[in-house]
């Protein structure tokens, strides 16, 4: 059990009114919990026929499942395998809403820790191009984690602020997804310290933050391209008046329908200016569905939209003194050059093509770089990056040591049941899989002596876990440290 803050307590009451006693019981209810299915890797319907414990779908997402609370799913070799993610039910909504299609140049401008955008890149199929950013350099390495969890090949990692990369991707962009910082109202029961941090002052910073993130997003959007705002919290000055003001300034911007569910609440235009065109706003209330609180808000810009430069001010937020704003400074304005990354791109020569070519599988040999003695597969050679702060363009497959190529962890991930490479398969039932997981060697049965030495691609039921080194019946350990399951 937690309290609301007073303030916040009030606030709530005077907008919901007569729902507000409903609301509040809602609060102190157990929260659910939920994982996304990776269709990168598996199908909703075969993930329901293989999962080692029981689910249920979520029926607003195609490919959600609630899980009860005794269940520990990141335990599990599917887990290690990218099989899902782990997500609150409500949270899956907004990549579920953008409509996103092959080919799509997409962008997740707030994407850590990776929730929203491994589900955009499941969305594309190995087409197009993923550019998943987050301003925070320890969240956009959590980011980086879960894409080469999921097998994401065409991503590109970015840790900048939304100002910067609207200088080097002006409208360039067919869907941008903004998952935007906000006061958190909507996961107070998920989370008690964010009831603990909230403030009227943290309801205007938020919004006063998330205006400018809007208006560079819609910078780095194409004419006829699409825009998916979200947050996880009840505030009109972060939801309806945010969207209201931005629709105001930017005329060449509409909303559009979403594909909508019997939990959905629409907009509300009341809360904000009037505009009846806000009620195409989803509001997810806990007290209506099963999951925490959201608010989304889809929009799409005119095909006849002229170019314009991304804008450098900003007026201000609803209830901020106009004397405030215009004072934020990029942070990344003051980042050292010297931290800036460029790419030196080379590609092997036949010697090193050929130490790596048994690992790759069905990979295009025609997108491989390496820079130094690591390799890379590397399907968008984007010129933009120059200058700019990113962990990622493509796939780490690995590095060349003393005249042999060593896989990494996330080429292991991104290989496929389809991928022809030498396997070992284990159950996932089987003892030694969860010892090989945790950094252990392990030995083959008497039954599978005859299988051959040599590096192996070790599986759960066909799903790559990792790289292994098989040595007369021995089976060496070539998991990273920082994938193992503890």
């Amino acid at each position: 059990m937690f309290s609301l803050p007073p303030e916040y307590e009030k606030r709530m009451r005077a907008m919901l009114c007569a729902e507000f006693p409903v609301f509040l019981e809602s609060c102190q209810s157990k929260r659910l919990r939920g994982l996304r299915v990776n269709t990168l890797k598996v199908s909703p319907e075969e993930f329901e026929t293989l999962s080692p414990f029981p689910v249920k779908r979520i029926p607003w997402v195609d490919n959600g499942f609630f899980y009860s609370e005794d269940v520990f799913p990141a335990q599990h070799p599917y887990y290690a395998a990218g099989l899902y993610y782990l997500q609150e039910p409500s949270a899956m909504t907004p990549a579920s809403r953008l409509p996103v299609k092959d080919g799509d140049r997409v962008l997740d401008l707030c994407a850590a820790p990776g929730g929203k955008a491994t589900e955009l890149a499941a969305k594309l199929h190995g087409t197009g191009l993923l550019v998943a950013n987050d301003i925070s350099n320890a969240r956009a390495k959590a980011l980086l984690r879960n894409l080469e969890l999921f097998g994401v090949r065409n991503m590109v990692v970015t840790n900048e602020s939304p100002d910067r990369l609207a200088g080097s991707f002006p409208q360039f962009f067919d869907k941008i997804l903004v998952d935007a910082p906000c006061s958190g109202e909507g996961m107070f029961r998920k989370s008690p310290d964010a009831a603990e941090a909230w403030s009227p002052e943290k309801v205007m910073s938020c919004a006063r933050t998330q205006g400018e993130i809007l208006a560079h997003a819609r910078a780095m959007l194409r004419p006829g391209g699409m825009l998916l705002y979200s947050t996880c919290t009840f505030s009109p000055e972060e939801n309806e008046q945010q969207i209201a003001a931005f629709l105001q300034r930017f005329s060449d911007m509409k909303l559009i329908p979403m594909k909508t569910w019997s939990g959905f609440s629409s907009g509300r235009p009341d809360w904000a200016d009037g505009n009846p065109e806000l009620e195409k706003c989803i509001r997810i209330w806990p007290h209506k569905m099963d999951g925490e609180g959201h608010f989304l808000a889809l929009m799409q810009k005119e095909e006849n939209a002229s170019f314009d430069v991304f804008p450098t001010s900003f007026p201000p937020s609803p209830g901020e003194r106009p004397e405030k704003a215009g004072k934020r400074r990029s942070r990344a304005s003051t980042r050292s050059k010297a931290n800036l990354i460029s790419e030196n791109r080379n590609t092997p020569d036949r010697k090193q093509l050929s130490q790596i070519t048994p690992f790759l599988g069905c990979l295009s040999p025609d997108f491989l770089q390496n820079r130094g003695n690591s390799a890379y597969y590397v399907q968008n050679n984007l010129p933009m990056l120059s200058g700019l702060h990113f962990l990622r363009n493509g796939v780490f497959l690995g590095e060349w040591k003393k005249n042999r190529f060593e896989p990494s962890q996330p080429l292991a991930l991104a290989l496929g049941k389809e991928d022809p490479v030498p396997r070992l398969d284990f159950s996932p039932d089987d003892p030694r899989l969860m010892s090989f997981l945790r950094g252990e060697s392990v030995f083959l049965k008497a039954v599978e002596a005859k299988i051959p030495d040599g590096w192996k691609l070790v599986t759960a039921d066909g799903q790559a876990v990792g790289w292994g080194k098989l040595t007369r019946g021995q089976l060496k350990n070539k998991i990273g440290a920082s994938w193992r399951i503890s």
